[in-house]
């Protein structure tokens, strides 16, 4: 199993899945944990993706399953091209078949995020 962990070291509420991913490797060696930017190579990453990224909005880490939960910002430059709109036109053009992402809420903490990452990574294998 792979699981892609997105984020930007450059901001504080957007970097902690990366943070996250040397303890993560050592909990989970038999998991691939990849550091993969969002906007660059998801066509070559399988057909049913599963991801790491912080999402706004939510209030303790949760599972997203359906690319329509997935709100497409409006797009004024190539910076704001975000990953709802790449995983939309993914599955428009028949390039993936389902994605499953594990958001982790803004300003949450290591140890809070750990906890209940915990008890949901275990369950993704038998989900997939």
């Amino acid at each position: 199993m792979k699981i892609l962990v997105f984020g930007n070291p450059l901001l504080k509420q957007d970097s902690l899945p990366l943070k996250l991913l040397p303890k993560l490797k050592s909990l989970y060696p038999n998991i691939e944990f990849k550091e993969i930017d969002p906007t660059e190579d998801l066509d070559k990453q399988g057909r049913h993706l599963i991801i790491l990224d912080t999402v706004k909005g939510i209030d303790k880490v949760t599972t997203i399953t359906s690319i329509d939960q997935l709100h497409a910002n409006k797009i004024y430059s190539m910076h704001d091209f975000d990953l709802a709109l790449n995983l939309k036109l993914l599955k428009k053009l028949n390039i993936i078949d389902s994605v499953k992402i594990i958001g982790i809420p803004m300003n949450y903490t290591e140890k809070e995020t750990l906890t209940q990452l915990s008890k949901l990574i275990p369950t993704l294998h038998s989900q997939l």
